[in-house]
């Protein structure tokens, strides 16, 4: 059936508002945890154009998913603690027939809406060309992060940036993008002369940067995969092989992580890597509380199921 795009235009006007009836899952976020000390971090990636929820055809996903319910729940948390980010590793676009007909505007749109702070690309962000990509960002209130691709002298030049610093709270958090290597990936001419640069080194090199400028907590949103059987640079390998990032938010791979994994990184330290699967069926998140000398632990983790039961 085809869409009506000023319906459609008019029903995610509403996401922020009064028709946003979905529920929290029992139990999912019971304790309040506002203080300006606490950082709740929210994560989705690889959410593939998919602003409905999964039809109710007897499958294991009827019903999950949507950008209303996982708007609502937000809305809930931010309600509920002070110091929130929300954030997502690419693959914004591609999947559903929104793309293909609208090309990524209700995507962005939605996301606007639903109060992103920062996000990066994927592959299939792509997939409509460079230039649509750019073109989209105009619906856009929140930046694009990737300190690994050269866009000079491609439609998206000055369209993003390396890194953004946040201050919630009493905390100061470093944010920025890593992208996976779109020769072989993704046709020459969709990325067009976009220039790919090793990411290990683009990430150690911005890392230092948000060190130096007093950051309390780095975040890497990554879309390199979580780990593959060769050598390509991978989550695991970016969290083993730079310094200082105490989280990495990853895509690609479509990975269900119960819990993030825990790698040990070139200064001997902590770094988690944590992937919330596809399709917009789970929303991640993380609670980190900061205390003297802003030495920080993690309080909890939970995968919350949009539109279903909590998981952990």
């Amino acid at each position: 059936m085809p869409i009506n795009r000023r319906k459609f235009i008019q029903q995610s006007a509403l996401l922020g508002g009064a028709l946003l009836t979905s529920s929290l899952p029992d139990n999912a976020f019971a304790e309040n945890t506002a203080s300006n000390n606490v950082l709740t971090i929210l994560h989705t990636n690889d959410v593939h154009s998919r602003l409905d929820p999964f039809p109710m055809d007897g499958g294991k996903v009827a019903g999950l998913g949507g950008v209303a319910a996982r708007a609502s729940i937000i809305k809930q948390i931010r309600q509920e603690t002070d110091n929130v980010l929300l954030l997502d590793a690419g693959d914004i676009f591609q999947g559903t027939p929104y793309f293909n007909i609208y090309k990524g505007e209700p995507e962005i749109k939605a996301m606007s809406m639903m109060g992103y702070d920062a996000c990066t690309m994927g592959n299939h962000d792509f997939d409509a060309g460079i230039e649509n990509f750019a073109t989209q960002l105009k619906h856009a209130n929140f930046p694009v992060l990737l300190c690994n691709y050269d866009f000079t002298n491609t439609p998206m030049q000055g369209k993003s940036v390396p890194y953004k610093i946040f201050q919630k709270g009493n905390i100061k958090v470093g944010v920025f993008g890593v992208g996976i290597e779109l020769k072989g990936l993704v046709p020459d001419n969709l990325f067009g002369n976009t220039i790919y640069k090793d990411p290990i080194e683009c990430a150690n090199t911005t890392v230092d940067f948000l060190k130096r400028h007093g950051c309390d907590m780095i975040i890497c949103l990554s879309h390199l995969g979580d780990k593959y059987d060769d050598n390509k640079v991978s989550d695991e390998i970016l969290a083993k092989e730079t310094y200082h990032i105490d989280l990495i938010l990853g895509g690609h791979t479509h990975r269900f992580f119960p819990e993030p994994k825990k790698y040990l990184n070139k200064n001997g330290g902590d770094t988690l890597v944590n992937q919330v699967g596809w399709a917009g069926l789970q929303l991640g998140r993380l609670d980190y509380n900061f205390e003297g000398l802003k030495k920080k632990y993690l309080m909890k983790t939970n995968v919350v199921l949009i539109g279903g039961k909590n998981g952990k």
